[in-house]
């Protein structure tokens, strides 16, 4: 009950912060804190390569999971995996839809001198940041899988530093990536409310039945 409260309140949240987000006007608080945050040069390697983790990692952590689970022969590093990877394509999946929806240019495009971008060959829809949702879903499958504070704390640090590094570098308003944060993060509780509802329950029914 407490997970399907969280993926509601997630539903509720992300469906309020589009309408806010699509009532922000041209001088607000979102462009003006990508400035504070965006610097003339934004050439920092460090925000670059922080950036470019997300894709790789939320690829690479289920699959070195599943791996690891065959080879230990450990079922419920096997399930974990799983929901990971599932909660991955969900969250890639509300993404693109919600990037086609609310269809917002990014920042370097709709405010070209007041924006400097790392790059501009990502010419895709701002709203809301994939990496930064991807980041998001990786992080928090993975604290709902080992909910330790020792597995928390890097884990949202690292999907934090993502989230920072799109505004640094120029691709993502700070609403973007709040969104991002927040599809990615209940895409992840969604799926796990999922497999508890329907896979985990029918497994235990499946064991109690009698011969």
């Amino acid at each position: 009950m407490n997970s399907f409260l969280k993926s509601i309140s997630f539903s509720i949240l992300l469906v309020s912060s589009i309408v806010f987000c699509n009532q922000l006007n041209a001088q607000n608080w979102d462009i003006n804190l990508l400035k504070q945050i965006n610097p003339s040069n934004p050439n920092s390697s460090t925000w670059k390569n922080i950036s470019s983790t997300s894709e790789p990692i939320c690829v690479a952590a289920p699959i070195g999971m599943f791996a690891v689970s065959l080879i230990n022969h450990d079922q419920n590093l096997k399930k974990n995996a799983i929901k990971l990877a599932e909660s991955v394509v969900i969250s890639a999946a509300i993404t693109e839809v919600m990037k086609v929806a609310i269809n917002r240019d990014r920042p370097f495009v709709k405010y070209p001198l007041d924006v400097f971008p790392n790059q501009i060959d990502e010419l895709g829809k701002s709203m809301p940041s994939a990496h930064t949702a991807l980041a998001f879903t990786t992080a928090t499958s993975v604290y709902l899988a080992y909910p330790k504070w020792y597995v928390a704390l890097p884990a949202f640090t690292w999907a934090t530093a993502v989230g920072y590094s799109r505004m640094y570098l120029g691709q993502h308003y700070p609403s973007d990536v709040l969104v991002g944060a927040i599809v990615g993060g209940g895409s992840a509780c969604l799926t796990n409310w999922l497999n508890k509802k329907f896979i985990d329950k029918k497994k235990v029914k499946m064991v109690k039945t009698p011969d």
